[in-house]
């Protein structure tokens, strides 16, 4: 004799496989919204180190720019003299 399936039996099949896409929907938007908010966070390192290179860079060009003042001074005290 051939089994056929009761109408609760097909409801709980609708609403399970319902159920199941609902699920994988909220897993790719979480999933979507995970990677958005890595990226968001690799773009604030990467502004992070580029200002500490600006920083750095600051810095190199007041060191070359003390530098070069003292040279001036230097010359000037030749001449002087």
């Amino acid at each position: 004799m051939a089994f056929t399936p009761s109408k609760d039996q097909k409801r709980r099949e609708r609403e399970q496989k319902k159920l199941d896409k609902r699920m994988s929907r909220e897993d790719a938007r979480a999933e979507k919204l995970d990677a958005l908010q890595i990226a968001a966070e690799a773009e604030a390192a990467d502004a992070a180190e580029l200002t500490e290179a600006q920083i750095q860079a600051k810095i190199e060009a007041d060191f070359e720019a003390e530098l070069e003042a003292e040279a001036a001074a230097e010359r000037e005290s030749r001449i002087a003299c």
